[in-house]
């Protein structure tokens, strides 16, 4: 019994102290988001309608090969457009520090 109780407080101090990015669930829909804002350069504007040719095009006849070269792209376009708007990523723990600071400052 008392072997169950100290895996079972493991795990829930282990789970507790993890750290996860603020938009980690939002990971799915960065094109929709990027598509939503304002696009201001030509490179970001290229980009998006390159997004846009792959998301039409017919992959049910590609080979494993090709796909994995699209997904490359994809990934790497995400990543350079995430660049372009910038954005800040927080951990949990991040936060709770900085609520303590301001709770001991103020």
């Amino acid at each position: 019994m008392k072997k169950i109780a100290f895996y079972v407080m493991t795990a829930v101090m282990l789970l507790s102290i993890t750290t996860t990015p603020v938009n980690a669930s939002h990971e799915m829909n960065k094109v929709a988001l990027v598509g939503t804002e304002k696009i201001e350069s030509a490179e970001a504007h290229a980009m998006m309608s390159r997004l846009e040719e792959i998301k039409a095009m017919d992959r049910s006849n590609m080979d494993s090969k090709e796909k994995r070269e699209l997904r490359k792209e994809v990934r790497s376009i995400k990543k350079s457009m995430t660049e372009l708007n910038g954005g800040v990523y927080l951990s949990v723990g991040a936060i709770i520090i900085i609520v303590l600071l301001l709770i001991l400052l103020l």
